[in-house]
């Protein structure tokens, strides 16, 4: 099991707003010499949505991975393509082992429910390798029992460096 403050999430209400602050941190990070692979959430742009579900981009590659689909299945109004991060999951999974950090764009529905990204955290935490995701409030239960160690950060850039200041110190 990694050691405490080695996995965080951002508690977040808003995912864009989230997302972009992980990617802008990310991008900080990489430039001052951080191996960080992961995969970060976009926002799709399509109208009349009431599912937010984009694509994820591959941080080391930029690959994206739709995870939306065209059309909801017809018991709910979800578009959320299980199968597109199922797929980003696995094509990160060997990234994982060389990696400083791993970034996981959220802990969400399918994670609660063992799939989506569920393999990339269980492979990164059994590496002792740090995590940093996102969470909202409707999962956050989950998330705890999912990664008891795990501890909460505010959206901000300032609570993300202070993680990683000591997160990217402690020893595997």
């Amino acid at each position: 099991m990694p050691a405490p403050n080695r996995i965080a999430a951002v508690v977040r209400t808003d995912d864009e707003s989230a997302q972009a602050l992980i990617a802008a941190t990310v991008a900080e990070w990489r430039a001052g010499g951080a191996k960080v692979v992961g995969v970060i959430a976009e926002p799709h742009g399509l109208p009349d949505r009431t599912c937010r579900a984009g694509t994820l981009r591959d941080i080391a590659s930029s690959r994206t991975y739709r995870m939306y689909l065209e059309t909801a299945p017809s018991h709910t109004s979800c578009h959320l393509d299980a199968e597109g991060v199922q797929a980003a999951c696995r094509g990160l999974i060997e990234q994982i082992a060389t990696s400083d950090l791993v970034v996981l764009s959220k802990f969400g529905k399918l994670e609660a429910a063992g799939g989506g990204l569920a393999p990339a955290f269980e492979a990164a935490m059994r590496a002792g390798k740090p995590v940093l995701t996102t969470v909202s409030e409707k999962h956050r239960d989950a998330w705890h029992a999912f990664a008891r160690a795990a501890i909460d950060l505010n959206a901000e850039p300032r609570a993300l460096r202070a993680w990683w200041e000591t997160a990217g110190k402690i020893p595997a």
